[in-house]
């Protein structure tokens, strides 16, 4: 069924039905607008949300970030913070796949409709302005005939009139014939009219107008079809980012179920564990014995008399690292507890060592460097690096004194020595090694300036050393042709072996499976260390 056919004259109908049906298209992407600002608003609501309550703190100055609890509590806001971005992509979706796209949609079917509303209007016209023509022509016709029959019937009584001369009767029969003449063509121009306008109404009615209406249900139900499927992604769009929302509340879970309670309780016990002993029994001091007092009171290692443990009273100083009077802090943490000491010196010996290894990389990396310069000139100036090579070296005798101190205070306080030692390896002007010994000191007796240092070259320290072991893989992520020296070439997509990290120079040093070795740039590859 088609409505060409069963509503053939229902023109008024069509045009009120199709002008509803893109009106409710309209109503719909007003509609997914306003639900795309509700999550838009939602999304922001919930990052403010997790930006008010997600204080950044370091984990080196605030101890209940170690707390399960706490890093949980992080966790589920990091989680909400990724659950509002993907409400933000919903709205994003609903913008782009509906809203967008319907709107595009409808201009299109607004215009194709406007096209054949003006056809239909157009036939109509036509079809007026032949049935005007067909009514002038009858008019005409029918007007024509009466004269006739007038001018017939005056010849005939003037024919009989016995006082008409026979020129009357001549003329009176004359003009009887010629509007006889012209009634003829007048009927004849009528019927040629008539014929006309039925094949056009015919044409009209079975035709024109029925291909038009058929073409507006067509445009209609591509209407609905389209809106059908903006109904669907509605749906849809909410679907798709349902795996990740319930990751995001899979984490949340996760969160809750990461809290350990007794691990909470360790790390409160490991972080304020003061080391001091339980106060013991306070001995009995005979006055009458003469007893010397100054004696019991020689000992500081642990607090005399009761403790002020609750704080009550803090007025008198019976607690030996009293809360009312803040300590002054010292640079070797003497302030602290004993345990609490040894913990803050080993955490900083162990930051004073990194910034050292760091440092001495810098300085190999340097030399490496000048010695490429002084190969290949055009490369660069070898006495531009002059400085910074010198600076590097005073920071290395800077942080070796800072270590050796806090290697002394932790003895001290009764701390292991064995904390992170950096290497250093430095060639002598004989070409020999001189290695940083882990305790600090070094095999050779005298100690080489490392602004003095000469570093071989790339390929030299390939050929003369023997194979390291590959620490990870990487794959270029780009083509490198590897042109300068040292370096070596690669394709993007290629897998080789790291045998070194990058030492802060942006070049990590690779090897083939053929053996082959360079370096090349670290950006220019995924690395995948070991673990």
């Amino acid at each position: 069924m088609d409505w060409g056919t069963e509503l053939w004259d229902q023109y008024d109908i069509i045009e009120k039905h199709t002008q509803s049906g893109l009106e409710l298209v309209e109503k719909y992407v007003k509609f997914v607008k306003e639900r795309t600002e509700i999550e838009q608003n939602y999304a922001k609501q919930l990052r403010t949300l997790s930006k008010k309550y997600n204080q950044k703190r370091s984990s080196k100055d605030e101890p209940e970030c170690r707390l399960s609890s706490y890093q949980s509590f992080l966790d589920i806001q990091n989680e909400m913070n990724d659950y509002a971005g993907q409400r933000e992509l919903i709205a994003e979706n609903l913008m782009m796949n509906i809203c967008i796209d319907l709107t595009k949609y409808l201009q299109e079917l607004k215009q194709e409709r406007k096209t054949y509303l003006m056809e239909a209007k157009k036939a109509q016209q036509s079809l007026e302005g032949t049935y005007k023509q067909l009514d002038s022509s009858k008019k005409r016709f029918e007007r024509e005939w009466r004269e006739a029959e007038r001018a017939a019937q005056y010849a005939e009584k003037t024919d009989q009139d016995i006082n008409a001369t026979k020129a009357d009767v001549e003329k009176a029969k004359q003009q009887a014939h010629m509007r006889a003449h012209v009634a003829d063509e007048c009927k004849n121009d009528y019927a040629a009219q008539l014929q006309k306008y039925n094949k056009e109404q015919s044409q009209f009615y079975f035709n024109d107008m029925p291909l038009i209406f058929n073409r507006l249900q067509d445009l209609d139900e591509r209407r609905v079809q389209k809106l059908a499927q903006g109904y669907v992604l509605f749906s849809d769009t909410e679907k798709h980012v349902m795996p990740i929302i319930g990751k995001c509340l899979e984490g949340i879970t996760k969160a809750g179920t990461n809290v350990n309670e007794k691990n909470d309780s360790m790390v409160v016990i490991e972080q304020n564990k003061s080391g001091f002993e339980r106060p013991g029994d306070l001995e009995f001091e005979d006055y009458s014995q003469g007893i010397n007092r100054a004696s019991s009171d020689s000992s500081l290692g642990t607090p005399k008399g009761p403790m002020d443990l609750l704080g009550k009273n803090r007025s008198k100083n019976f607690w030996l690292f009293s809360k009312r009077n803040k300590p002054t802090v010292t640079e070797d943490f003497g302030h602290l507890p004993p345990e609490q000491r040894r913990k803050r010196l080993q955490q900083k010996l162990e930051e004073i060592c990194k910034e050292l290894q760091k440092e001495v990389d810098q300085s190999e990396a340097l030399g490496k460097m000048k010695d490429v310069y002084e190969k290949n000139p055009q490369m660069g100036d070898p006495a531009s690096l002059a400085s910074q090579i010198t600076q590097t070296s005073q920071n290395i005798e800077r942080l070796r004194g800072e270590q050796n101190k806090y290697e002394t205070w932790l003895a001290e306080a009764g701390g292991r020595g064995d904390t992170l030692r950096y290497k250093a390896h430095s060639f002598n002007n004989n070409g020999g090694h001189d290695v940083h010994s882990p305790d600090g000191a070094h095999s050779d007796e005298s100690t080489p300036d490392p602004s003095q240092a000469i570093y071989a070259e790339f390929d030299d320290d390939f050929e003369d050393e023997e194979l390291t072991a590959p620490i990870g893989k990487c794959t270029a992520m780009y083509n490198f042709p590897g042109a300068s020296e040292g370096t070596i070439s690669m394709q993007e997509g290629e897998v080789l072996a790291v045998v070194e990290e990058d030492k802060g120079d942006g070049w990590t040093r690779v090897r083939r499976s053929n053996g082959d070795e360079g370096y090349i740039p670290t950006s220019y590859v995924a690395i995948n260390l070991n673990k």
